[in-house]
This record gives structure tokens, C-alpha cells and sequence, in this order.
């Protein structure tokens, strides 16, 4: 067996966060911009983030969301009336307070005073708020219930530790917004939209994950309900991919949005609000990516399939740009995955192995290269990026096969690497839920482990609530840990609290997370 030169210079067993940084950089997704805390997301990024995107909101649209749009500036007063939702981002809100620059006199720029804003405005953090507002222009009658909103945007939350995708100071995401006549039917909204993530994560991003309820410390400020799903990543720790809420009617309240019901008497509306983020593209890096970049699921590929001719600045180039055109061709007519496969055929001038390299950290599910011999054969060369080396030489496990056997596979192929790419990921997180915890002791002692990805435990505990709940959440801490959720299938408590000794109600999950 000949050892294999991987394409990183990390590897993810070594230095993992320095690893997820090289990998952003290698795969060419986005960049540092000269913000703090933004970052400048490239093509090949924003290309992933477009299909998260439209797949996402074609699941929206298919439970009868419709898109809007929302101004960034909220004014102060907005967040005023829901003290808990103002305490919960308070530290995060970047406000603008003046509307005019002036000279300083020394070359530079100084808000203007004369500019001072009467009120200050608030960079959008969430908005339910100013929906809300909408909603209780919008809303008179039962009749005008259910009202399903969604909108894509940016939002500022001034964070003080950053990291690309995973948490920055602006980030792209959708929020759902939605209200309704009576708790159950907010409910079921709720748990629509969970599971509408659950879905899009699993099927969509080939990233398993675990739906179920956040504990009360949490929850979305000014929630009733907080819901999530939970990933695992490569290191074992976890990454909080989505989340859909109960509101109740507590910004119903705040915001006057009220209906009047069949009996003509007032009524508060209950509302949810839902959304995913740019921080989906992390959790794909870090659940998918291994030592030579990149490995993007054929459902979120900006490229499924991309063509390297090798060409060698001569005559022959045109024949051979011709027959890899025949093949792209060919490919673009079939589909996989319910769509149509995409294809790029990549004529940028350079040799063909700095190509394929570029490609393979990127990673593109399939990549084909076709030089003249093969062209004269009737064959192209296939590299799967889920099945990049040959263990035994070390060297990139080509597939040789003719041009019809390529067309006639490459759809089968396709689902064969997004539905191995799921069941890879899930059969990594299965093995490490650790079970049968059953003392704070043993938790600590599971996760003192050096040089270990120790996952993620389940334990038993009573649900506790108020001071009980801040001295589990201070134990955790201790220990760099907190509670991910209730997974929604668990097993019923059939034992004591490892916290408190009291009879348990339910399992959580246990684990470091990003």
C-alpha cells in the first residue's frame, strides 16, 4: 500500500479548527472582507448557499409561506416593548444613531451632530418586531388567519467571537414568520417547520440530525417553545442547524396583532417564527470535508459533474474541446436527484492535474478528465469524490469507461454519492451517542478524555426549572457543556436525574457544540 499525498496541509485529526479554516480557503468558498466579523462569501460558496436556498424555499412555498421583505432599520421603540426579547439581544445590536457624515477637517469623516437621529434605529438582528407590527395592520378578522410570511435577508449581530459560516457578525438566512388563530394551530406550524428542516438537512445536505426541544435556558428570547435540530460534526461537538418557535402570544401582545373570531369578540393572535442560516454551509464543510478539502452533496453542487480536457495550447484542442462538448451535452439531458445534472465544462487554460486538484478540494461530486487518447478511444476518465484514492497505489482511483457506459451511469452514480454521503454521516453519529450515563461524574469523566472526539452523551434528568435549572446549567459550563435538546423520538425516562436524583422525565443530549 503506497502512502497518500492529501491535498491539505491540516489534517482534520490534528487541527481540526485550523483544518475548517484551510478548507474554506482551498475550496475558494469566501474570504476575510476588512469588517471584523464579515466576510466576503466567493462564487463557489455562494453557489452552495444558492442551492440551500432554493431548495429550501421550495419546501416554503410548497406549505403556502409566502416571501416578503422587511426593512433592515427597526426602530428602537420596536424592541422596547418586549423586554425579554431586548434583554436576549441587547448585546448584539449594532444601532445607527446619525444620517450625515461631515469633514473632520483632517481628512477624515465624523458623524455630523446636526445629524443626530430622533430616534435611534436598530441593524436588523431578528425581526419579529417590525413583522409583528405588519401582522397588526394585516390582521382584523379569523378570516385573515393563518397569515404565513417568510422572507430572505441579512442580519447584524455584533458578535465577539467570529468564525466563517459558523458565527459572524452578518449572516444570510430566511425567517419564517407565521400567525395564527388558537395555540394548536401555531403548534403545528412549529413542528412543520421543523420538520420541513429536518428534511432539508437530511435529504438535501446529506447532514443527519436530531430534532427535539431546546430547555428553557435555550430558548429564543420571548419564546414559549424553542425547537431545534442538532448536528454532529467530524469533531464530535455540535452544531444547532435550525430552529422554529413557539412565541405564544407574548409579541402578539407587544405588537397589538389581534383577530376578531367568529363570536366578534378579540383575540390575541399566536405566532411562531422559524429560520436556517449561511452557518448550513459550515455544518456541511464540517460533517462532509475530509483531508483534501471539500465534499459537497450532489443536491447542493453548484456543478454535479465537471469536465477537464487536457489541453496542450495546440491544433487538436478544438477536436478534443469538441467531443468533451458532445459529453457535456449528453449529461446536461439527463437528470438525477428529481433535476436536471448539472455540468460545466472547465476550458480554463493550465494542465489538467492543477485542474483536477482545484476541483477535488472544491468538491465536486464527479470529475471527469479527457485527454487525446482517450478521446480517440471513445472514453472519458471518472474520479468520484467520495471515492477519490486507490489504497492500494496512491494514487486518484480513475474509473476508464466509454463515453455511453459515462451517460448511462452518471445519474445512478449521482445518487449513489449523496445517499452514501448521508449514510456515512449518520453511521459517524450513531457511534458516538454515548448511552447509559448515569451520574454528573461519569459525564465528566467521558469528556476529560484527552485527544479523543468524545461526541455526544444522553442522560436522564427532571426537567427542572428557575434556580434548580441555572445550577445545572452552571455544572455544565464547569465542564464546557450544554444541553443540545430533547430528541422528539427518545426513549421515556425510566430512571433518576443524574442532576438532582429525582425521577426523570425525559432524555437530553449532552455535548460541546460550536
Amino acid at each position: 500500500m503506497s502512502a497518500i499525498r492529501h491535498a491539505l496541509s491540516v489534517k482534520r485529526e490534528d487541527d481540526f479548527a485550523a483544518w475548517y479554516q484551510e478548507v474554506i480557503s482551498a475550496a475558494d468558498l469566501a474570504e476575510e472582507s476588512g469588517v471584523r466579523g464579515c466576510m466576503v462569501i466567493k462564487p463557489w460558496g455562494y453557489g452552495i448557499w444558492e442551492r440551500i436556498q432554493r431548495l429550501m424555499d421550495d419546501r416554503i412555498k410548497a406549505a403556502g409561506v409566502q416571501n416578503c421583505y422587511f426593512p433592515i432599520f427597526i426602530p428602537l421603540a420596536n424592541f422596547e416593548r418586549e423586554a425579554s426579547h431586548v434583554e436576549g439581544f441587547a448585546k448584539e445590536m449594532a444601532v445607527v444613531t446619525h444620517h450625515r457624515l461631515i469633514s473632520d477637517g483632517k481628512g477624515g469623516l465624523i458623524p455630523d451632530p446636526e445629524a443626530k437621529l430622533e430616534e435611534p434605529l436598530v441593524v436588523r438582528p431578528t425581526s419579529e418586531t417590525i413583522i409583528g407590527d405588519a401582522m397588526a395592520r394585516w390582521i382584523q378578522s379569523w378570516r385573515d388567519l393563518p397569515l404565513l410570511t417568510n422572507q430572505w435577508a441579512n442580519v447584524v449581530r455584533w458578535e465577539m467571537r467570529t468564525r466563517m459560516f459558523l458565527r459572524t457578525s452578518e449572516f444570510l438566512w430566511q425567517e419564517g414568520h407565521t400567525a395564527h388563530a388558537d395555540k394548536a394551530d401555531a403548534l403545528a406550524e412549529t413542528h412543520r417547520a421543523l420538520e420541513m428542516y429536518r428534511a432539508c438537512a437530511e435529504e438535501d445536505l446529506a447532514m443527519p440530525v436530531i430534532a427535539g426541544e431546546k430547555p428553557e435556558n435555550e430558548r429564543f428570547p420571548g419564546a414559549d417553545e424553542t425547537w431545534s435540530i442538532e448536528a454532529m460534526m467530524q469533531d464530535g461537538k455540535a452544531l444547532q442547524a435550525g430552529t422554529s418557535h413557539y412565541l405564544g402570544t407574548n409579541f402578539a401582545h407587544a405588537a397589538g396583532i389581534q383577530y376578531q373570531d367568529r363570536e366578534g369578540t378579540q383575540q390575541f393572535c399566536h405566532t411562531t417564527s422559524w429560520g436556517v442560516s449561511t452557518r448550513l454551509v459550515g455544518g456541511v464543510i464540517m460533517t462532509h470535508g475530509d483531508d483534501d478539502g471539500l465534499r459537497v452533496p450532489p443536491r447542493i453542487a453548484p456543478q454535479q459533474v465537471v469536465i477537464l480536457p487536457m489541453l496542450r495550447e495546440k491544433p487538436e484542442d478544438e477536436e478534443l474541446l469538441a467531443y468533451c462538448e458532445q459529453v457535456r451535452a449528453a449529461v446536461a439531458q439527463l437528470s438525477t436527484l428529481g433535476e436536471p445534472i448539472r455540468v460545466l465544462l472547465d476550458k480554463r487554460p493550465g494542465k489538467a492535474a492543477a485542474k483536477r486538484w482545484d476541483w477535488v478540494r472544491k468538491g465536486a461530486p464527479v470529475i471527469i478528465e479527457v485527454g487525446p487518447r482517450d478521446m480517440a478511444d471513445g472514453k472519458v476518465a471518472m474520479l468520484r469524490r467520495d471515492r477519490l484514492w486507490d489504497a492500494a497505489s496512491g494514487k486518484p482511483a480513475f474509473q476508464f469507461i466509454t463515453q455511453d457506459e459515462f451517460a448511462a451511469q452518471i445519474s445512478a452514480v449521482l445518487e449513489e454519492i449523496q445517499h452514501g454521503m448521508f449514510n456515512e454521516a449518520r453511521d459517524r453519529r450513531d457511534a458516538n451517542i454515548t448511552r447509559g450515563v448515569t451520574s454528573m461524574d461519569a459525564v465528566a469523566d467521558h469528556f476529560a478524555e484527552a485527544n479523543t472526539y468524545p461526541g455526544w452523551v444522553e442522560v436522564q434528568w427532571s426537567k427542572p426549572t428557575g434556580a434548580a435549572l441555572d445550577a445545572v446549567v452552571e455544572q455544565l459550563k464547569a465542564l464546557k457543556l450544554t444541553i443540545r435538546n430533547v430528541p422528539r423520538d427518545a426513549a421515556p425516562a425510566d430512571g433518576p436525574c443524574i442532576f438532582t436524583g429525582a425521577p426523570a422525565v425525559e432524555r437530553i443530549l449532552v455535548a460541546r457544540a460550536y
